[in-house]
């Protein structure tokens, strides 16, 4: 697992007891994890303690050179904007037949490892699950859904991997198209942040919905322009998921339970990186729809709003970052569009 965070630990985590896996990332964090080891909570499934002494862990670059060398698999799962930049640090260890497999938020993860490690088989993956730390070593998965990766070959024996460790996992022939569904779910990430809210109690609320609403048809839009078909994540066709975040409140969760079906834990991303004053990735994001609609002579006003309003977030820090109601927010993106 290259770049063992949230998602990295979950998904280690889960492999371990089928693989032999090595968890590769920050000094600080193993250094948590060998302190106190690793324990994954939520997901539907009992907590899981993996003790320290069988965690396999690194953090220097001579540990992490030899656990790239002698893996079948490399399992990305690094913020987007470190993507080169962990391709290029993968790239001198790989062996020859070692599948990279990016499992990132945003659209073009698997290509930009691709254009480091030339013909070297990389395969592109997708998490629809949130998973947040919740204490020193324990990551916990608030939301569900089936893991995809690309149906190919190369990345059947981790499909395989995955189902025996029990996590839902299906092989998916179009990426493309699952990938940008996926963005257009985790166009909430910025809502939420900004909002400072549970995810389950933001979405519960029609003003934030709107937000969210107006950067989907955004996205919609620019889809349709680019001639991209998103695939249907949930039960819902992605073309109809805006009317369905307008419905009034009742309605909303009388048809959209699914959706509201997190438990109270679950955070978005953006929330738990400003919370912690690191960078996010808004650029992958709505930074995406606004560069994608530029491209068609097409406005995001809603989605370039929003990029501003993180990227004043992240200057301001955690102590001093604004905390947005929904209607404020609402008038703000309302206002953006003219």
């Amino acid at each position: 697992m290259f770049g063992a965070g949230s998602i990295g630990c979950r998904l280690g985590g889960s492999l371990a007891s089928v693989a032999e896996v090595t968890l590769i990332g920050r000094p600080a964090a193993m250094a948590t994890l060998r302190e106190n080891g690793l324990t994954l909570t939520g997901g539907g499934r009992p907590a899981v303690t993996v003790d320290p002494a069988a965690l396999r862990l690194a953090d220097t670059p001579e540990a992490v050179a030899q656990s790239i060398a002698g893996a079948d698999f490399v399992l990305v799962t690094v913020k987007s904007m470190a993507t080169e930049d962990a391709a290029r640090q993968l790239l001198p260890h790989l062996a020859p037949g070692t599948v990279v497999v990016s499992f990132q938020n945003g659209l073009r993860n698997p290509e930009v490892i691709r254009s480091v490690l030339g013909d070297r088989p990389v395969v592109a993956g997708m998490v629809p699950f949130n998973v947040l730390p919740t204490a020193p070593g324990t990551y916990h998965q608030g939301s569900g859904g089936a893991l995809m990766v690309d149906d190919q070959p190369a990345g059947a024996p981790l499909v395989a991997a995955l189902s025996a460790a029990g996590l839902p996992v299906r092989a998916h022939a179009d990426m493309r198209a699952v990938q940008h569904a996926k963005l257009l779910m985790n166009l909430n990430n910025a809502v939420n942040g900004l909002s400072g809210l549970p995810l389950r109690e933001e979405l519960g609320q029609r003003a934030f919905r709107l937000c969210l609403a107006l950067c989907q048809s955004e996205a919609l839009a620019a889809y349709r322009a680019e001639g991209v078909r998103p695939t249907r994540l949930g039960a819902l066709p992605t073309h109809l998921m805006p009317r369905l975040l307008r419905l009034p409140d009742r309605l909303f969760q009388r048809l959209a339970a699914s959706v509201l079906a997190i438990d109270a834990e679950a955070r978005s991303s953006t929330w738990d990186d400003l919370r912690r004053g690191r960078p996010t990735e808004i650029d992958s994001l709505q930074g995406e729809i606004v560069a994608m609609a530029a491209r068609h002579g097409l406005p995001a006003p809603a989605c370039a709003r929003l990029v501003e309003l993180v990227r004043e977030a992240e200057s301001a820090g955690p102590e001093r970052a604004r905390h947005w109601t929904g209607p404020e927010l609402l008038a703000e993106l309302t206002a953006a569009r003219g």
